[in-house]
């Protein structure tokens, strides 16, 4: 089973900025063909959508809660997913796991990296 790697997570002060990574574990592996979603959990509530790109970079889109302050994007070689998350709020903090999905076939997740935004 092909296991996503999360990473950039951390404490964050309200309004400020930080940039969230998603890669396969296994070298060779690329987004081309899948649709990679990024998802948060906060304590005490269910797992929500944020984002989606693909399978092609005009498929995006976001969740009413971060649009137009997160983005995201993926590398050209399309090995890396990136969610650029700008203008955080306290209400961002949350385990942040990416996913990526073919076909409803062929469905990875990752181990999740923790955002935590407060001053």
């Amino acid at each position: 089973q092909l296991q996503l790697v999360e990473s950039g997570g951390g404490l964050v002060q309200p309004g400020g900025s930080l940039r969230l990574s998603c890669a396969a574990a296994t070298s060779g592996f690329t987004f081309s063909v899948y649709v990679v979603r990024w998802y948060r959990q906060a304590p005490g509530k269910e797992r929500e959508w944020v984002a989606r790109i693909g399978p092609t970079d005009t498929y995006i889109d976001y969740a009413d809660a971060v649009r137009g302050r997160f983005t995201i994007s993926e590398d050209n070689a399309k090995t890396t997913v990136y969610l650029q998350m700008d203008n955080l709020k306290p209400e961002d903090t949350a385990v942040y796991y990416c996913n990526a999905n073919l076909a409803s076939q062929y469905d990875y997740w990752g181990q999740g990296t923790q955002v935590t935004v407060s001053s």
